[in-house]
């Protein structure tokens, strides 16, 4: 613990589960501890598919940016971004185009000091310790580095279910989408309980309760509420869908319990 401990700022509470350091876990990372392991098993022996839930969400990452690279949107808002693992935005979009701009932004003081050692030699990118909820001050921050008068690539992947509608999420996500252009695409995946059978839904809220121990609560929702988030905006095929039928480049027949979609701002 000792040697781990050296990464880590003093004012973290490492005896306290972190909803990124367990998301790390599932991804097969390092950068997490005795409590978020606990927690994270205890998920996992609930819900033995979790793992899998957390690598669907980060092919469904890749795909999005490589699309949206095509599409040449080189610039992205990762919010909610968690613990650098492979296959992070600036690695998908920099491997096409090395001035591919992007900004990562979490709560987590672990999560943004591993970035911003990881993007020390990368002049492109970089991370702000911030809570996406904060949307001034992420603003503020990703004007730094992103250029707001071209298209930015919008990613919030597995984040907004850890915030409540009290916090006003909807709002949150106009606010950002309002501040950039025409052209400019959202991203999102988010868990729901829509395809649970009864005993796949009795689970599922004892994973909940789990959550309730951890730094951030989970907020299920429908498809109905995930497609509000779109508002205004041009949904790309195929819509709000499973996040692994949101065009796969491989088969996987898995129901992983989350739902993916992107739109496009006119």
């Amino acid at each position: 613990m000792k040697e781990e401990l050296k990464w880590v700022p003093s004012t973290v509470d490492v005896t306290r589960p972190s909803v990124a350091r367990m998301y790390d876990y599932y991804l097969g990372g390092s950068h997490n501890f005795e409590a978020d392991r606990a927690a994270a098993k205890q998920v996992e022996s609930i819900f033995p598919g979790v793992a899998q839930s957390a690598q669907a969400n980060r092919s469904f990452l890749r795909r999005v940016v490589r699309h949206l690279m095509t599409q040449g949107v080189d610039q992205f808002l990762d919010l909610g971004s968690g613990i650098p693992t492979v296959g992070n935005v600036h690695e998908i979009a920099q491997h096409d185009n090395a001035d591919a701009r992007v900004v990562y932004v979490d709560f987590e003081p672990v999560a943004v000091s591993h970035s911003n050692a990881l993007l020390a030699d990368n002049p492109n990118a970089n991370a702000i310790l911030a809570d996406l909820r904060a949307t001034s001050t992420v603003l503020a921050g990703a004007r730094e580095t992103l250029d707001f008068s071209r298209p930015v690539g919008v990613l919030i992947i597995a984040a907004l279910h850890f915030i409540s509608d009290a916090d006003s999420p909807y709002e949150a996500i106009a606010e950002y989408m309002s501040e950039l252009p025409a052209g400019s695409h959202l991203a999102i995946t988010h868990a729901t309980w829509d395809s649970l059978n009864d005993e796949e839904l009795a689970e599922a809220r004892e994973v909940a309760k789990i959550y309730s121990n951890s730094d951030n609560k989970l907020t299920m929702r429908t498809h109905a509420e995930v497609t509000r988030f779109f508002e205004g905006m041009d949904l790309l095929e195929p819509g709000v869908v499973a996040v692994n039928d949101w065009r796969p480049d491989s088969f996987d027949e898995a129901n992983v319990g989350i739902y993916g979609a992107v739109g496009r701002k006119r």
